[in-house]
């Protein structure tokens, strides 16, 4: 009787053993199979959001942004940059609704080729806002004083030259953001077309 229970407990603790071994194995699989699974992808994976862009070339004019100042809602007398002007007998030049700024732009843009360009065959356009508002430049008589005389744009680029200037003044509204300017030459460098085929882009503007 004695030997008996000897041999039955040898047995319980063999199986004991044996199922603490079992047991050990089956949490050590499952952890090698849960680390060797790869995670599920995020259901909403971050957006890249594009660099800005200062410079840019079409053709062989290569353009690049110079300035943008924010103006307030006054083109100051004081500031005048026509010396044709006699600014103390100009007056200040004021927006009447409350809810715009003028933004005078600066665009170089120099010749990258081996032949000087024609007349008219690079230009800068419009401001565009981030959700695609485009503001016109104001090319009336009443912004000419603020304006740089001889007026540069579009004339002939030598090539390898330093950058020649371009600047024009907007009216653009305080609401928008992510400003853009729009530079432009015709099509294999020609002049510029009021129609299709002119190649484009838009620079993006660090107002200050």
């Amino acid at each position: 009787m004695f030997k008996f229970n000897k041999s039955a407990g040898q047995a319980s603790r063999l199986l004991l053993v044996l199922a603490v071994v079992v047991f050990v194995a089956v949490i050590i699989t499952f952890l090698i199979m849960k680390m060797a699974t790869k995670p599920p992808a995020p259901s909403n994976p971050a957006t890249t959001v594009p660099l800005p862009v200062y410079e840019q070339t079409l053709g062989d004019i290569r353009f690049v942004f110079e300035s943008a100042l924010d103006k307030g809602n006054v083109l100051r007398a004081s500031e005048i940059a026509n010396t044709q002007y006699n600014y103390s007998g100009q007056k200040d030049f004021v927006i009447d609704n409350l809810g715009a700024k003028f933004i005078e732009v600066t665009v170089g843009a120099q010749n990258m080729g081996t032949e000087n360009t024609a007349q008219n065959a690079w230009d800068i356009e419009n401001i565009v806002d981030s959700k695609g508002r485009n503001f016109v430049p104001l090319e009336n008589g009443a912004v000419n004083p603020w304006l740089p005389n001889p007026d540069l744009c579009g004339s002939l680029l030598k090539p390898a030259f330093d950058p020649t200037p371009c600047t024009k003044i907007y009216e653009v509204s305080k609401a928008s953001t992510g400003l853009k300017i729009r530079v432009v030459s015709g099509k294999d460098n020609k002049s510029v077309s009021s129609g299709s085929g002119n190649m484009e882009f838009l620079l993006d503007l660090i107002v200050k």
